[in-house]
């Protein structure tokens, strides 16, 4: 069993890395000629960190949220700071075991399900334990090294 990466250290700032991020959108169809390149540099961290002391990144492993976008070797954001809601994606320990899902949130029903039809929807028993341990703000994908 892994456990809970330990969260950032407030009082210790995030190291910084500014990267250059184009201004305006790329196209994802026809190239517009029209468009400048201006550049402007961003930190990964402002981009993708609300709450700093309380967000921490892990490694996905398996493939039940490919619909979701989520894949195997992608690195999720997960925020600890926010409250999990009806149709968010969540990092669960279930009876102590960590899982990505669909947080359903209804009425008195609790489960965790999948974004990939091939895995069971996670319903709960009397006596099991659900802990959610923080809401997914991002997905991060590498696709060559």
């Amino acid at each position: 069993m892994s456990s809970i990466p330990s969260v950032l250290d407030p009082a210790v700032p995030l190291p910084r890395m500014l990267l250059v991020v184009a201004e305006g959108r790329v196209p994802a169809g026809f190239p517009s000629p029209a468009d400048d390149f201006a550049v402007k540099r961003h930190d990964l961290n402002e981009l993708l960190v609300t709450h700093p002391a309380a967000t921490f990144m892990w490694r996905v492993s398996g493939q039940s949220m490919i619909e979701a976008g989520i894949f195997d070797g992608d690195v999720i954001v997960v925020n600890r700071a926010l409250t999990p809601a009806h149709k968010d994606i969540v990092v669960a320990q279930v009876d102590g075991e960590f899982t990505v899902k669909y947080l359903y949130k209804r009425a008195d029903r609790v489960k965790l399900m999948p974004a990939n039809p091939t895995f069971p929807t996670i319903t709960f028993r009397e006596g099991q334990q659900l802990i959610i341990v923080g809401v997914v703000t991002a997905a991060i994908k590498r696709f060559r090294q």
